[in-house]
């Protein structure tokens, strides 16, 4: 029986086998190559070049290069790119330190969680965007999932608005650390800020609430910006009808 021919409408579309997040929901392979190119050593390489060329300059070849290596080597352990930044965005999630506890205030959790999570991820430039692309289904970022819904359960949380809370936590993380780290990727932030600044001022009558409050963060002021946000999530959170 001849192989059923896809769709025209389907053209170009990743499968479920090499779509991104697919890598958890493979077999794992049984390693038939020596100590010299190991799952971790793949893992911890791409992470260097991601940290400093970030995703678009990463490669299977570069990767194989950069560990003296054959490409036929490379896809024993990792099939496709996809699976490549999956695997290096959970080595990102490892570095995650959650209390080995809960506290007795759900409040105090999910504070160390938000913010450990942005330490982690701005000192991987790269990985907030990313970690908004795609399914977070590895090992570290479902154990870090685990300890956010645990903690708005005890606050009360149950169901849908169970998981609406944890979205709403999670993503206010990823578009503060990926908009912070593309502001800190510029040389010339305070110069940029300033310049959108007078162009609002310029226009205040089409702007006016805009050109009065435009933030000019300095590089302190993000740590602060992030913290004032965060609060008033908390804050919200504590006081939603959403609460058993």
């Amino acid at each position: 029986m001849s192989a059923k021919q896809p769709k025209s409408g389907n053209k170009g579309k990743k499968t479920p086998e090499d779509a991104p997040g697919a890598v958890w929901f493979r077999a794992e392979k049984t390693s038939r190559t020596g100590p010299q190119l190991s799952h971790e050593r793949i893992v911890a390489t791409a992470v260097e070049l991601l940290d400093r060329d970030g995703v678009q300059k990463l490669s299977m070849r570069r990767l194989a290069e950069r560990l003296g290596a054959h490409a036929t080597s490379l896809y024993w352990h990792v099939a496709t790119k996809d699976d490549l930044l999956d695997l290096a965005l959970d080595a990102v999630f490892a570095e995650l330190d959650l209390p080995g506890e809960h506290s007795a205030a759900w409040q105090d959790d999910i504070e160390a969680f938000m913010t450990g999570l942005r330490s982690v991820l701005l000192r991987h430039p790269w990985a907030a965007a990313l970690a908004g692309s795609r399914p977070l289904m590895g090992p570290s970022a479902l154990r870090a999932s685990e300890f956010t819904y645990t903690a708005l359960t005890t606050g009360g949380f149950e169901g849908v608005h169970l998981s609406s809370a944890a979205a709403t936590l999670t993503h206010y993380v990823l578009g503060s650390a990926s908009s912070e780290a593309v502001w800190r990727e510029r040389s010339d932030e305070a110069a940029t800020r300033s310049a959108v600044d007078a162009h609002l001022r310029a226009r205040i009558d089409e702007y006016p609430t805009l050109a009065g409050h435009f933030p000019l963060l300095d590089e302190d002021d993000w740590d602060a910006h992030f913290h004032r946000g965060m609060r008033l999530l908390l804050a919200g959170l504590a006081s939603s009808e959403a609460r058993g």
